[in-house]
């Protein structure tokens, strides 16, 4: 990767959601309002400065470029794209999540 350029993998649990009533709300359905996803930090470009690989990441999808490498699909978008990370290395009293 080039310099802020992180490669992410979409969550697979991010596709089917239920409602509160139990209902399954496919991957496809039409959603009123853009949704955020989260993602797997794959691999992270050298100036990436809050980003490391394993992270989770909250970004817009409509905002991103795909791309295929050896039969996967990967998202390659920029650091300043990501709207919260989800770090384990965060001190224990933290949230985990700045945004």
């Amino acid at each position: 990767m080039l310099h802020d350029r992180l490669l992410v993998e979409l969550d697979r649990e991010s596709g089917e959601r239920r409602s509160s009533g139990g209902i399954v709300i496919p991957a496809t359905a039409a959603m009123g309002a853009r949704r955020p996803a989260w993602s797997r930090v794959i691999a992270v470009g050298p100036h990436a400065r809050a980003v490391e690989v394993g992270d989770r990441v909250l970004f817009d999808p409509e905002d991103k470029s795909e791309v295929e490498v050896q039969g996967e699909v990967y998202i390659v978008m920029r650091e300043r794209d990501v709207h919260a990370v989800a770090a384990e290395r965060l001190d224990a009293g933290s949230t985990g999540l700045y945004l």
